[in-house]
């Protein structure tokens, strides 16, 4: 045991901020912990730059990308890059900082207002024999300059807002909303014990004063330790837990980082993730619809949907926490609780001992290269399913490996082993992308699964929100039955589908929710009802809700440099009818980023909402210039030409739009409305019908079918059309009318 007086000594040289001692401060006790934490990713997230820490080569090295060549160089013990700023001027920057250290790392280089920002030429970590040891671009298919978000100067490579959190401990972002500055501060440069543990002081007061053993967590405000004893039953081939996981203090406190998020204020150590972070949930564009990674997620919202997480498994059974590897090499990690004798064999998954198809990893957790380097394994931990790949397009890990050849050879090899999937039909990921393509038929089965108390919640949540877009009687009981959940992403998710109920319903049913315990629901609630006026409720009620809404901006202002969060509170004022506090945050989200294009539409429909509507058009044709085939602005502008009366323009707009379109239906089914409404109902009709050849049960593209054959005299088409609708929802009293007309001679 370390001497108490020198702990006391360690208190006081610490000058422990927020109570932060630094790592430095656990090194006597915890020897091995911190020896294992020496040397790993999160001791090496950033570094101040030497010899020993610059991983690239600043030997006079250029790299050429987008016809500008940038020059890494030496100027006595700094290390220079040359490279266009701001401005797209070559210009001298110092490295301040490196930044991670494998497969790649990258630079941090400081601009005014105390901002630093992550150099978007990265050096290739890996071994020359890997295609390593080389500058490259991480955004080699783009021509990305100084004038885009995306370039190193823009707000997505800033490090104060969007990197620092994770990659620092006790950062504090210190950013002023009045002049556009940081002062951003952290207790230790990289990721140290206290980012994981929180704060240390009471746990070195306690050890000081000898009262450690029986204290309440240690001095700490959590307790990371969850991993939890298991077992193998009689004749079982996979071990469980003997005592069902009572927390998610780990899998949370991991998830604050590895996880695709924003942040709420500050973080509470020991509290719900929700409690200071949104979480994204598995939609597109960041997941495949059966919940495989698309974009970079981090592992947490995989990890959600997993068996394994259902089954009480946490990140430390799998990986040792301080050094980040794998508890074993191999199978072995898995064989923890997979009985090798039963899984790690040919019989099981029919590739030669030894070989890479051999490892379950790569069937059941396949890699996706994200920034140009790094593989990252999918942590939904699931079954190969090449079956979805061949109906709907979905990867699958079969022909990850095997990229020679297609889906259905993989599916074929899987049924010539015996594997049957018996769900094709109605896996809950082809109702989720049917919905999107606007096919209402599949709201029963999503309601099944936002009802299924054994489904992982995040897919609850997800089906919620589907289910809710749809709106009706099934929406509401759905929605309504998780409102009050004991877990708080149910209530989210909840409480953000109530849109689709009048403002005073749903000021209704959340009054219960005025003061919820978690950060983000409470958020959600602040967003719906905003258009609530305070002068139409008691007083009480009305500082309730004003007392929630200042709490709502101040969370805003804590990340108001960010233009997602202007955007958001543009939303916001509109409801609150503010319309002059709408615009200017609208406005200011563009000038955080020039290019940002759902500010431009929203601030467009303000202008339109105020008969502004040569404002709205110029702003639209704005976005034009930078994204000429942006599906929503064409969209934007067809309609906004329509209603000012020149139909030539708009079905021009709408056509586009149209054809743009890949995901969902909306725009190709208004372009088809347009078509009739402004004379050219037989091209209107062949919209329609190539419309239904994928939607062949979409309830809006049958309607529509069936009253325009009608007006063109087609009663045999307009008939089945009404009789496909009376067959799929035979509920629906308006359908029935509508063929009974249609059968009239």
């Amino acid at each position: 045991m370390f001497p108490r007086l020198l702990i006391s000594a360690l208190l006081l040289l610490s000058g422990a901020s927020h109570g932060f001692t630094g790592s430095e401060a656990c090194k006597s006790c915890h020897a091995d912990e911190f020896a294992n934490w020496q040397g790993s990713h999160h001791d090496l997230a950033m570094q101040m730059p030497s010899a020993q820490t610059v991983l690239g080569n600043f030997n006079d090295a250029t790299f050429t990308y987008n016809g500008i060549t940038t020059r890494f160089f030496r100027e006595g013990d700094d290390y220079k890059v040359r490279t266009d700023g701001e401005d797209g001027k070559l210009t001298d920057f110092t490295v301040k900082y490196v930044f991670g250290v494998y497969p790649l790392q990258q630079y941090l280089l400081p601009l005014s207002r105390g901002r630093l920002q992550a150099l978007s030429i990265a050096w290739d970590a890996r071994p020359a024999t890997e295609g390593g040891q080389r500058w490259y671009h991480l955004y080699p298919d783009e021509k990305v300059d100084y004038k885009d978000p995306l370039h190193w100067t823009g707000p997505y490579q800033n490090w104060n807002s969007r990197c620092a959190e994770c990659h620092s401990t006790d950062l504090v972002k210190n950013y002023s909303a009045a002049d556009h500055t940081f002062a951003t501060t952290f207790a230790e440069i990289d990721v140290g014990c206290e980012a994981c543990h929180g704060p240390g002081e009471k746990h070195l007061e306690l050890t000081a004063a000898g009262k450690l053993q029986g204290a309440a967590n240690s001095g700490f405000a959590t307790d990371l330790a969850q991993r939890g004893h298991w077992e193998l039953a009689q004749g079982a081939h996979i071990a469980h837990r003997t005592e069902p996981l009572n927390s998610l203090a780990q899998v949370d406190s991991c998830g604050r980082c590895h996880s695709r998020r924003g942040t709420l204020g500050e973080y509470h150590y020991g509290a719900d993730l929700l409690a200071t972070h949104r979480v994204a949930l598995p939609q597109p564009p960041l997941y495949y619809y059966d919940g495989q990674v698309l974009d970079e997620d981090y592992v947490y919202g995989s990890f959600l949907q997993s068996k394994m997480h259902l089954a009480g498994v946490v990140c430390s059974n799998c990986h040792e926490p301080h050094s980040l590897a794998l508890r074993s090499p191999g199978n072995g990690v898995c064989a923890q609780c997979h009985q090798p004798q039963h899984y790690d064999t040919p019989e099981h998954h029919h590739h030669a001992a030894g070989s890479g198809g051999a490892l379950c990893a790569n069937c059941h957790m396949p890699e996706t290269t994200y920034m140009g380097v790094d593989a990252r394994r999918d942590h939904s931990m699931r079954v190969p399913r090449p079956d979805l790949s061949v109906v709907m397009g979905t990867p699958n890990a079969c022909n990850s490996c095997h990229q020679d050849k297609d889906a259905q050879w993989a599916l074929d090899s899987l049924r010539g082993w015996g594997v049957q999937f018996r769900d094709t039909g109605n896996h809950f990921a082809r109702a989720f992308q049917r919905f999107d393509l606007g096919d209402r038929s599949v709201v029963p089965t999503l309601a099944a699964l936002a009802n299924d108390p054994s489904a992982a919640p995040i897919w609850r949540a997800t089906a919620i929100e589907a289910v809710a877009q749809a709106g009706g009687r099934e929406a509401i009981q759905t929605v309504t039955s998780v409102l009050y959940d004991d877990d708080p992403l149910l209530r989210a998710s909840a409480v953000r589908s109530l849109s689709f109920l009048p403002l005073n319903q749903r000021y209704q049913l959340l009054q219960p929710l005025l003061d919820d315990g978690v950060a983000t629901v409470r958020l959600e609630v602040a967003q719906s009802l905003a258009g609530v006026p305070l002068d139409q409720v008691s007083p009480e009620q009305a500082q309730q809700l004003q007392d929630l809404f200042n709490w709502y901006l101040g969370i805003m202002a804590m990340n108001a440099e960010m233009p997602e969060t202007q955007l958001q509170l543009g939303v916001f004022y509109l409801e609150r009818g503010d319309l002059a506090a709408a615009e200017a945050a609208y406005r200011e989200a563009l000038r955080l980023n020039p290019q940002l294009v759902p500010a431009y539409l929203n601030l467009a429909d303000l202008m339109r909402s105020q008969n502004r509507d040569a404002q709205a058009r110029e702003l639209m044709l704005q976005v034009l210039q930078f994204a000429p085939d942006n599906g929503p602005t064409l969209h934007s502008l067809g309609l906004l030409e329509t209603r000012s009366g020149t139909p030539d323009k708009a079905l021009e707009y709408l056509r586009r739009a149209a054809e743009l379109e890949t995901d969902g239906s909306r725009h190709r089914f208004i372009y088809a409305i347009a078509l009739h409404d402004l004379g050219q109902p037989q091209e209107a009709v062949k919209q329609l019908q190539a419309l239904l050849r994928q939607l062949p049960r979409s309830e809006d593209v049958l309607l529509a079918l069936a009253n325009y054959n009608a007006e063109l005299g087609r009663l045999d088409q307009a008939r089945s059309y009404a009789r496909t609708l009376t067959e799929i929802a035979p509920g629906n009293k308006a359908y029935g009318q509508l063929l009974e007309q249609l059968s009239k001679p």
